[in-house]
């Protein structure tokens, strides 16, 4: 048997020594028509049956290449797809979706409708979609080689490193509009593909520098990058400079070849250069997807995405082959910085967007193949405003939090995976004091604070036997010393569990995301190994929100808050636990009923005494709860419903007098 760290150096040098690979296009859902320069159907009969807002799109000149994609769709099978600039959940419930929408960068998403299983189509226009440009890439690649020889790259930032590989393949390559290939691939007239042909002329004057396209309609959709010619050298000039020396002498010297190739050719080889030599390979547009939430490879086969709005889809890229899924597991590892073996595994990380990577290399360990999941990052942080919109949870309910987090109570949100705990959260730490001091502890940065002052610390693992690994228990003891007003932990799933509890018996308010479907079962986690808090510690915990994703009757898939639950206490004779449901979700109604209206012990007991309400007049509380409930309401009336465009609001309500 061969050594297995032999096997993954040999993946190396074969990446290191190959153009990166893109991934096989798994078959399309339809057999694709001749394209528009083959007989096929004409851009100007397409063209012509766009909608004006799908016109405008296509016409632009990153664009054009979706053109030349609906050319080739079976319209008359299919009909001629949706346009959406933009897409809401109110598409949810479409049966049959047929749509197109933009992702940005000349990219778009076409939803496919597969009408033999439950899972549709997410199928990625990407300039190089019907481009057969290996051969291009190759020598493209050669070229590269050669001229990065006598350069030196002196940036490591992604996205001027982007725009770097941009301008020199701008210079290694020559864009010829008239140029034809023979079926090996070869300008005609040049088998050997050599630059001094007829290519060699276009360089003399037939071509054009691959800057330059010309303008078009719907009939003659030509692309290209849009950059004026004058502003692009300029621009060049300046980038290189920067990050080079010697620009000059190395492409003014004659002995340097260049590439000839057409405008669909170079902007299809240009992206597909940029994709994986900088990005992330075919993942590129799954990330560059906002509505995309999780990203799965399960082993060879499909790449799989849950989607904000269609749920679960199926792409048309996949792996073949072992060897391919792995060279590719292990370039992704590199990118990151934390490269893979056969010794290490496991590789759990954050992508540079913040999106958080689990991948587990090598079949050993992995029947199917080496696997990997991509957890999103979200921009901007959903707020609690959208996730009554989605209908997680209802006005009152968001009031209840606001009234517990502005009194230092703590706070668990429990539930299975994917149930949206992180994401419930996060929305309500608008609800937290606004001059508090918030500690988060996470094991992948995935929280974000609106609070100025906010100490994020995320664990570190170490591999070997280094002892440089700083865990969650580490960090929370550490977290102590800093005279916090409230910690958040990513997740309690250990020890670190004890400590939390010594920090609310303590007096520090502590928030929490957990793993358990139940109060019952989180009781039982939290009180046996490897957890292990006392029993009667455990009514240190407060509240409790159950959350799970569900079937919403006449809705489809959706996240809803079962339960919000209130520890009141241990009772040590019995060895039981009394806590009591103050919100619970009606699945027959898809409503929320506050089954503990003038019952609730938390705001009777804790709240109302210390909002200077008198033993005898506990219940004045719920008006108070009511007055909130509808302060959120014209909030969000007033489509005051970003995360940070709220916890500014509510900063001027507090200052107005509600506390």
């Amino acid at each position: 048997m061969k050594d297995p760290e032999e096997a993954v150096e040999r993946f190396r040098r074969q990446k290191n020594e190959k153009p990166d690979e893109d991934l096989k296009m798994e078959a399309l859902p339809f057999d694709p028509l001749p394209g528009p320069d083959n007989g096929g159907r004409s851009r100007k009969q397409v063209y012509a049956r766009l909608s004006p807002e799908f016109k405008e799109f296509v016409d632009r000149e990153e664009n054009r290449h979706i053109l030349d994609y609906l050319c080739r769709v079976p319209l008359e099978e299919i009909g001629i797809p949706e346009f959406y600039p933009h897409i809401s959940r109110a598409l949810k419930n479409k049966r049959f979706p047929n749509l197109i929408y933009p992702i940005g960068g000349g990219l778009a998403v076409h939803i496919y409708p597969d009408n033999e299983d439950m899972r549709n189509y997410y199928i990625p226009i990407e300039p190089s979609i019907f481009q057969n440009v290996d051969s291009l890439l190759t020598d493209v690649e050669r070229v590269l080689v050669d001229v990065v020889q006598d350069l030196e790259v002196n940036t490591k930032d992604p996205e001027e490193r982007k725009r770097l590989l941009k301008e020199v393949l701008e210079k290694v390559c020559i864009v010829n509009e008239t140029l034809e290939r023979n079926p090996e691939g070869n300008p005609e007239g040049n088998p050997e593909g050599n630059p001094e042909g007829k290519a060699g002329e276009a360089k003399r004057g037939k071509g054009k520098k691959s800057g330059e396209t010309k303008k078009s309609n719907g009939e003659e959709a030509e692309q290209g990058d849009g950059e004026k010619s004058g502003e692009k050298d300029e621009n060049a000039k300046g980038l290189l400079n920067k990050c080079f020396r010697n620009v000059g002498r190395v492409f003014n010297n004659k002995n340097k070849q260049q590439v000839q190739v057409t405008p669909e050719e170079f902007r299809a080889v240009k992206y597909l250069m940029i994709r994986d030599k900088v990005g992330m390979g075919v993942l590129e547009p799954l990330l560059a997807d906002t509505n995309i939430e999780d990203i799965s490879c399960s082993g060879l086969g499909r790449i799989f995405v849950e989607h904000k709005v269609f749920s679960a889809l199926k792409t048309t890229n996949s792996f073949q082959e072992m060897e391919e899924l792995n060279s590719f597991v292990i370039q992704m590892s590199e990118k990151v910085g934390k490269p893979i073996t056969y010794r290490d595994p496991i590789v759990d990380t954050a992508l540079p967007d913040g999106s958080r990577i689990n991948i587990v290399f090598g079949e050993d360990v992995s029947k199917r193949g080496s696997n990997f999941t991509i957890r999103k990052f979200m921009g901007t942080p959903i707020s609690i405003l959208e996730l009554i919109e989605f209908g997680t949870l209802d006005y009152t309910m968001a009031a209840y939090m606001w009234m517990m987090l502005r009194a230092g109570m703590n706070c668990f949100v429990s539930g299975e995976t994917a149930s949206g705990k992180t994401t419930m959260m996060n929305a309500v730490t608008t609800f937290l004091p606004p001059n508090s001091k918030i500690v988060s502890i996470e094991d992948t940065p995935e929280l974000q604070v609106p609070h100025k002052n906010w100490t994020r610390e995320v664990t570190r693992t170490s591999r070997e036997e280094s002892n440089s690994e700083v865990s969650m228990f580490d960090l929370l003891k550490a977290a102590l010393r800093q005279r916090p007003n409230e910690i958040i932990i990513g997740e309690i799933r250990g020890v670190e569990g004890n400590i939390a509890f010594q920090a609310m018996q303590t007096g520090h308010p502590v928030m929490s995301t957990f793993h358990a479907a139940s109060v019952e079962k989180l009781i039982q986690r939290l009180t046996g190994d490897p957890i292990s808090v006392p029993k009667n510690y455990v009514d240190n915990l407060n509240v409790v929100l159950i959350q799970s994703a569900v079937n919403v009757p006449g809705k489809g898939l959706g996240r809803r808050v079962l339960t919000v639950n209130e520890i009141v206490g241990y009772d040590s004779i019995n060895q039981a636990f009394n806590f009591m449901d103050i919100f619970k979700w009606d699945p027959a109604t898809d409503t929320f009923k506050f089954t503990g209206k003038n019952n609730s012990y938390l705001l009777e007991q804790k709240i109302a005494p210390r909002m200077g309400i008198p033993e005898n007049q506990a219940r004045r509380i719920y008006a108070e709860l009511d007055k909130r409930a509808k302060i959120l309401k014209k909030i969000h009336q007033a489509k005051i419903i970003n995360f940070y465009d709220l916890f500014d609001m509510l900063i001027r309500v507090e200052e107005a007098g509600v506390t």
